[in-house]
């Protein structure tokens, strides 16, 4: 019997092709691929806040052929927003390595006359449901982030969901939307040129790619803090062996000098971990995110 791989191997990925976690998906895919000495190529499957693409992991064949680029987003606020999904994000995957983790940043239109967050919350107080903030679609882990810095700092705020960051950053500088949750990534570059406000990373620590914005907490809302984490899993019933070599290819390639730096440029602090860290911490968002879902009272449309 000739051993996995024989051929190329399938990394899908729930998230439009501009996106950072598509972005993520191909640095590391590439690296895996050295290391596997089969190309894994990257297919971005979108729609359903994820859940497509996802879905059609939990139910592909079980031979290490197709694999998926988790996060937050995918497999615990996608559960904590629909009592039925067609997956179990428990039940129906096999964790096979964490790569990393990246934090939300609150961003401000330069437009609003709101330097600060302090500023930002008392303009929201004092116009209730004046002012509107984007996220990549409606129940992203940037939707539910931004609903739990809402119900954190008592104000009232107007979602409005995008298919991804890139739309949502260009009306953002425009003045067409006053606010946004995003990761770094999509933002770095205009906030270093002044076309978009930092106004706080959703961590408990500050961030060494924006070192002079303020956390959360030293801005006035602790308690909101909010990080994507990004994993690599399979179907369940893969055999062992197979995801014992991948899960050795996956933090072999996290922990290359190149491809960390190369993460840290996308805003993710390199995490390599093995699969009984990326169930525990599935478990533990699911948590997280469902009592911020019951707080804000946030109702997908079905």
């Amino acid at each position: 019997r000739a051993e996995w791989p024989e051929r190329p191997i399938k990394m899908i990925v729930p998230f439009s092709a501009g996106s950072s976690s598509s972005t993520i998906a191909r640095i590391v895919a590439a690296k895996i691929g050295e290391y596997l000495g089969q190309q894994v190529v990257i297919e971005n499957r979108v729609g359903g806040s994820t859940i497509i693409g996802t879905d059609s992991v939990a139910k592909s064949a079980p031979d290490g052929y197709t694999i998926e680029l988790a996060n937050t987003t995918t497999h615990a606020a996608s559960a904590a927003l629909n009592a039925n999904l067609p997956f179990d994000p428990v039940k129906d995957f096999a964790p096979v390595a964490m790569i990393g983790s990246s934090p939300f940043v609150l961003i401000g239109a330069t437009q609003v006359e709101a330097p600060t967050l302090k500023d930002f919350v008392a303009l929201a107080k004092a116009k209730p449901a004046s002012l509107s903030y984007a996220s990549a679609g409606t129940g992203t882990l940037a939707h539910l982030a931004g609903e739990l810095f809402k119900h954190q700092a008592g104000v009232q705020i107007t979602h409005v969901p995008y298919r991804g960051s890139e739309q949502s950053m260009f009306d953002l500088m425009k003045g067409r939307i006053d606010f946004s949750v995003s990761t770094i990534p999509p933002t770095l570059a205009h906030i270093r040129e002044g076309k978009l406000r930092a106004l706080a990373v959703m961590d408990d620590k500050r961030n060494p790619m924006m070192p002079d914005v303020p956390t959360v907490g030293e801005a006035g809302v602790p308690g909101c803090e909010a990080a994507l984490w990004t994993a690599v899993v399979v179907p369940a019933a893969v055999p062992a062996p197979i995801i014992k070599r991948l899960q050795k290819a996956v933090i072999d390639a996290v922990n290359n000098p190149q491809l960390r730096e190369a993460l840290k440029i996308q805003g993710v602090d390199a995490e390599p971990g093995p699969p009984e860290v990326v169930a525990a911490r599935i478990k533990a968002d699911i948590v997280k995110w469902r009592q911020v879902v019951a707080d804000a009272h946030i109702v997908v449309a079905k």
